[in-house]
């Protein structure tokens, strides 16, 4: 029988895998968001309970690892198949992945468990979460915040159009710590921060079945991703991407982000192609390489107007790591595309006009960065479009981790939002972030959608993540300030 020392870590190290679980079947495939309130509880009994500072970090680390394994197992598939680096290669480039990120919740872990022992623990958790969460942007790789598993829960989400899916993840994290308090047995005036989620009635219901007066085609070209492009299937794709659009009436035609680059241009007869197109309809947008003054190529969205001319012209400014570059220490990495570690990153949020109506037009995994997104909408944009190619996660989750990804982004921006993808999920989402609209994923297809434009800018919009900043400061000091406390 193990000794008492070595049970108690092993209940620990399982309560911390534990949360791993939870974390990773809140998302989809298994979307059981009515978990996320609740995955952290386990986790912060442990700490709780764990008086070694690097034990709790290394309980944090595991778990860690556990769950963006978990969420994220689709990478290395991409890299195996697409990056060309074969099952090894795939697997040992999927574990460094999943070392890395799991190094968040290590640092997490490290600060909260003298946090758990405070009156305020529930609220000085909440923030030291949150905060955390924020810094995903700013190292490495954005994906799932914890409050994107509120997207259906009426009242977190109203959270969203003032602080951001930053707010639902506070709340979340505030029922977790305070589920951990009650196991704990800590008194019950601790659980008094609790009150203040009474104010979620007080704040607007997120509306409904708003109106709908526009429309557009959106293309789905369903275009094989590990196809050998040669001069000749890029033509007959182009061409093909142009019979589809003409197949269905429309003023606005939105083709997605494709496997392979579109030279607008360089070449002049897709040029000509995609001018047509235009006039036709009056106005197209696409997904094209486009170039800096130094001949540097970008990830550009253009819009083409009634006449074929250049109305505007968006280039990504958050690109995929290995994608669209090789991060600098992983130069060994082979590239999923064969223009990766060659763009360069735009520098400009621009907002695109076509006729009345003015789009905020983001590429693919840009989505995932709410800062960037919001401030389309503060730059007037009355509609939000995401041009993706989501073929290279395969059959996965991810297509539909992605999708619940851009649902939040309309919630906190109030904005219809239109995905255009290669292979699915193209859909339309409401301000509400209910989608209104979806074509069947791995077909081939072209479909009229209706959206609407909102004038009116949310609170979250116009001033950002100032509440995750906050809570980041502020939780990582009291973090900081506890554990020091304890060492002495």
């Amino acid at each position: 029988m193990l000794p008492a020392y070595h049970r108690r870590v092993l209940l620990h190290f399982s309560l911390a895998l534990l949360s791993s679980v939870l974390l990773a079947l809140t998302f989809p495939r298994f979307a059981l968001f009515f978990l996320a309130p609740i995955a952290l509880a386990p986790l912060l009994f442990a700490l709780a309970r764990t008086h070694d500072a690097w034990q709790r970090a290394i309980y944090g680390w595991a778990a860690g690892i556990l769950y963006w394994a978990l969420l994220c197992h689709w990478i290395h598939f991409v890299l195996q198949v697409y990056g060309g680096m074969g099952v090894w290669g795939g697997w040992g480039c999927f574990v460094l992945f999943a070392l890395y990120k799991g190094l968040h919740l290590a640092f997490f872990s490290w600060l909260a468990g003298p946090l758990m022992s405070r009156a305020y623990a529930i609220p000085a958790i909440a923030a030291l979460w949150t905060g955390l969460e924020r810094t995903h942007e700013s190292f490495g790789f954005a994906w799932l915040d914890l409050g994107n598993a509120g997207i259906s829960m009426s009242l977190p989400v109203r959270l969203a159009p003032y602080i951001g899916v930053y707010g639902i993840s506070f709340v979340f994290a505030m029922v977790g710590a305070a589920v951990a308090c009650v196991l704990l047995r800590r008194p019950r005036t601790w659980l008094l921060p609790l009150i203040v989620l009474v104010g979620l009635w007080a704040l607007p219901p997120i509306p409904e079945n708003m109106p709908a007066t526009r429309t557009a085609v959106v293309v789905q070209p369903d275009v094989p991703t590990d196809a050998e492009w040669t001069d000749l299937l890029q033509e007959r794709t182009e061409q093909h991407m142009v019979l589809l659009s003409e197949a269905i009436p429309g003023p606005l035609v939105i083709w997605p982000e494709m496997p392979a680059p579109l030279y607008y241009f360089d070449d002049p007869t897709f040029h000509n192609m995609a001018d047509q197109v235009a006039i036709d309809h009056g106005y197209l947008l696409f997904e094209t390489v486009s170039y800096t003054a130094k001949n540097q190529p970008l990830n550009s969205a253009v819009l083409l107007g009634p006449k074929g001319q250049e109305i505007g012209k968006y280039d990504k400014i958050h690109l995929v790591p290995f994608g669209e570059y090789v991060p600098r220490f992983f130069s060994f990495v082979n590239r999923i595309t064969k223009e990766a570690g060659d763009f360069v990153p735009g520098k400009e949020v621009k907002v695109l006009s076509a006729g009345k109506d003015k789009l905020g037009v983001f590429i693919c995994y840009e989505s995932a960065f709410p800062d960037l997104v919001r401030q389309f909408t503060k730059k007037g944009a009355g509609v939000l479009v995401n041009l993706s190619n989501d073929g290279y996660f395969g059959h996965t989750d991810a297509h539909r981790q992605h999708l619940l990804i851009a649902r939040m982004r309309a919630v906190e921006n109030r904005r219809f939002l239109i995905r255009a993808t290669n292979d699915g999920i193209t859909a339309v989402i409401d301000p509400g972030g209910t989608v209104v609209k979806a074509l069947r994923p791995y077909q081939e297809l072209a479909a009229p959608v209706h959206y609407g434009v909102v004038h009116q800018t949310t609170f979250y919009a116009r001033h950002g993540d100032w509440f995750a900043w906050g809570c980041l400061i502020v939780g990582v000091g009291l973090g900081l300030w506890n554990l020091r406390r304890k060492a002495e």
